[in-house]
């Protein structure tokens, strides 16, 4: 493969992506110097080939592998087989079986009100918190986001959702960190013992919801630990796929709302076009039903751009299992294929102005203008998100009532500075200070 890229260095490019300062900057440095296709070298994977040109990833889109070292940080989570890597005749049925449940428009409905039950409820502190200093986006927002996995995927149960988020943290920094050599609290034997003690707690509390949920005999298939009781899976896998997906949306959905704020923050002008759309289909109502949110328009254009900027999991990775030809290049079998989202997302061939955060790009007919894998922040192809419609009517949900009863300003003196994680983050969170929005 003579494709051009960095020097290989004998650190396996350890380095290199800890002097960019993580994975997705690398990318983007990268790609802008070697264009659309680039090898460089990524701990847990030695050599591998990645591609920021939306045509060009056409040619990969129906693979079905993952490589399974850079999924090997995952493995504590699994006990039946890690589910990111599950061989394609085992992870067809059980996509299918979560699509089943993950993208039904009935079930998400049917769960809405719930869902703006906990939002509110969140508003509500924030409006008793709004003169006792900023509120930390992220912090609080993926706590939401949990509850509401929690709500949606266990029927609820989960009795302390701020540990549950705190064990995820301690599991994936442990695991991350060593697999990337970036530094970890505490000693290695200190980050094993917590990681192990936080893995325990995880999975005691999803046994009980489990437990609870089959002395209940409860199996409705809307529900995601009904339907696999139904399709009978064993407890071990049942556990396994909660764990993933209460891993998966916690993060990536109270993220994308976070990012969403602050950008609106930073442009006056388009908030204020969000909050007068808003306004005038809601009217008095303080949040919306399920049926408003094919009416807000410009509120989802606003998400979307902002998944464009921020996509919360910045990139993904295939294996070929046989040979492809990308471009002008030609991979055999068994080569890693690196897609870095966010490069694809700041291609300027299909995004002018690639920094400036515009959500016109999303009107129907600049969507049409451009490649179908141009957009891609839940992933594509036959490993993409299950859950990306559910993540969607979450993420307007809540920034429909949030913006229809806040005004949202940056903390004097916060600096937000976008960092590497299991996701997009930031440093120091999103510090902001809330205030009561006038009736419009």
């Amino acid at each position: 493969m003579n494709i051009p890229g960095p020097e290989p260095q004998e650190d396996g490019g350890i380095g290199a992506v800890a002097a960019a300062g993580g994975l997705h900057h690398y990318q983007l440095r990268l790609h802008a110097e070697y264009g659309p296709v680039v090898r460089f070298q990524l701990p847990g994977a030695e050599t591998v080939v990645s591609v920021a040109d939306p045509v060009l990833l056409e040619a990969t889109a129906g693979i079905d592998k993952r490589p399974e070292r850079l999924f090997q940080f995952l493995d504590p989570l699994c006990e039946a087989g890690n589910l990111q890597v599950l061989p394609a005749d085992e992870h067809t049925p059980w996509r299918r079986l979560m699509l089943s449940v993950l993208a039904g428009r009935p079930s998400h409905e049917r769960h809405f009100p719930r869902f703006t039950a906990l939002a509110t409820a969140l508003a509500d502190r924030w409006a008793e918190q709004a003169d006792h200093g900023p509120v930390e986006l992220q912090k609080d927002l993926t706590g939401l986001s949990l509850r509401m996995i929690c709500e949606y995927a266990l029927g609820g149960g989960v009795t302390d959702p701020d540990g549950v988020v705190t064990a995820f943290e301690d599991v994936l920094t442990e695991y991350l960190g060593r697999l990337y050599g970036v530094p970890v609290p505490g000693t290695r034997e200190e980050g094993a013992r917590r990681a192990e003690e936080a893995l325990a707690f995880l999975r005691a509390t999803v046994d009980r919801v489990v437990a609870a949920h089959r002395s209940g005999g409860r199996t409705d298939r809307s529900d995601l630990i009904g339907a696999l009781i139904e399709a009978g899976e064993r407890p071990a896998r049942i556990r396994d796929t909660v764990m993933v997906t209460m891993l998966a949306a916690h993060h990536t959905t109270g993220v994308a709302v976070s990012w969403t704020l602050h950008l609106l923050a930073r442009h006056p002008d388009v908030a204020e076009r969000v909050t007068n759309e808003l306004d005038r289909v809601l009217g008095d109502r303080a949040a919306p039903e399920y049926a408003d949110l094919r009416r807000l328009t410009y509120l989802e254009m606003a998400l979307k751009e902002s998944m464009r900027l921020y996509p919360p999991g910045p990139y993904g990775a295939r294996e070929t299992t046989e040979a492809v030809t990308v471009g002008d290049y030609d991979l055999p079998a068994g080569t890693t294929i690196f897609y870095p989202f966010r490069a694809v997302h700041m291609n300027p061939d299909h995004w002018p102005e690639p920094e400036e955060f515009i959500p016109e790009r999303f009107t129907p007919g600049e969507e049409a203008g451009r490649p179908r894998l141009a957009y891609v922040p839940f992933g594509f192809g036959p490993r993409g998100c299950e859950g990306a419609g559910l993540a969607m009517a979450e993420a307007e949900l809540v920034l429909a009532l949030l913006l229809k009863r806040f005004r949202f300003r940056h903390a004097p003196g916060h600096e937000v500075i976008p960092v590497e994680r299991f996701v997009l983050w930031a440093a120091d969170d999103i510090r902001m200070n809330v205030s009561p929005r006038a009736r419009g």
